[in-house]
């Protein structure tokens, strides 16, 4: 897949998770996704707040931090869920894809985190994923559970910022990470389990249409997970058992990074000086690295004026 014309961009370590704050625990969360292993830790969710703040949550052991630009981490929350996947309202909420939970909602003034949609027409979610929002605050989000290749079921939903719900997909092998191209009219959605990065036409009715393969990836221990958009339109992409990808604007492939250690990088974030760096997660080791990009990120609605 890294074919000669990738360049590697090289990486390196921001920040690790405190050895104090790590919960070498047995957890229900573990025994099905690591088959009774021990995960001290799984850093999921990386997004940066207006005061340059990076915020991370820690999947099996209910936790939401956040990172000073020096690095020093700080307990925001902990409570009674699986935290998947974060990112943050203009207004300064921050937003949660829970896995166990659906949508909820962490207000950072009071620390209290509440249900936002656990539901959908009195039903459960399979197991949400991850989420972006808009310029104009609609939020798309994935529906992933345990779907794959051989149950392609996972979702992708909008809510739109006046409340409407509205299914765009239900045939997804196991859809994961998600981002708008800098139109805003296709959204791009990893199928971690497909090994793909599927193209979403958005209609002017706000449904979906023509929904098309974008990038074809192969081998790793997964499949695409998080991705984000730089400010030409590229995609990264963490490509989950080898590295992390940015494609350019029809696809192509021009760049990978190179990680110390570890081989589950599973979602970025643009922060730093001139929105320049990629901060990338590896879950597996509680690893922060980050890696200056020859382009910044996209806007995001959560630094919106």
């Amino acid at each position: 897949m890294l074919a000669p014309q990738s360049t590697a961009v090289a990486t390196e370590i921001f920040t690790r998770m405190p050895a104090a704050l790590r919960r070498p625990l047995r957890t229900a969360w573990a025994d099905a996704n690591f088959g009774g292993g021990i995960a001290d830790c799984f850093l999921e969710g990386p997004s940066f707040d207006r005061a340059g703040n990076l915020w991370v949550v820690d999947i099996p052991h209910g936790r939401l931090f956040r990172i000073s630009p020096a690095g020093d981490w700080s307990e925001a929350v902990q409570y009674d869920g699986w935290p998947n996947g974060l990112k943050i309202h203009a207004d300064g909420r921050v937003f949660i894809a829970d896995y166990r939970n659906g949508l909820m909602i962490l207000d950072p003034a009071t620390g209290k985190v509440t249900p936002h949609l656990p539901t959908r027409h009195s039903e459960g979610f399979k197991g949400l994923n991850d989420l972006h929002f808009s310029m104009n605050g609609d939020l798309f989000f994935t529906d992933q559970g345990q779907t794959g290749l051989h149950d392609p079921t996972g979702r992708v939903y909008r809510q739109a910022a006046d409340g409407r719900l509205t299914q765009l997909l239900g045939t997804g092998p196991s859809p994961n990470g998600l981002v708008l191209n800098r139109e805003e009219n296709q959204l791009y959605v990893g199928m971690t389990r497909g090994n793909a990065v599927w193209r979403v036409p958005l209609m002017a009715d706000g449904s979906a249409s023509k929904v098309g393969l974008f990038i074809q990836l192969s081998g790793g221990t997964g499949g695409p997970d998080g991705m984000a958009l730089d400010a030409e339109g590229g995609l990264i992409v963490c490509h989950l058992g080898i590295t992390v990808c940015r494609f350019d604007r029809l696809g192509r492939l021009t760049h990978h990074l190179d990680l110390e250690e570890g081989l589950l990088a599973t979602n970025v974030a643009f922060g730093g000086p001139g929105n320049r760096f990629l901060y990338v997660t590896e879950s597996r080791t509680g690893t922060i690295y980050r890696a200056e990009m020859p382009y910044p990120g996209q806007p995001l609605f959560s630094h919106r004026a």
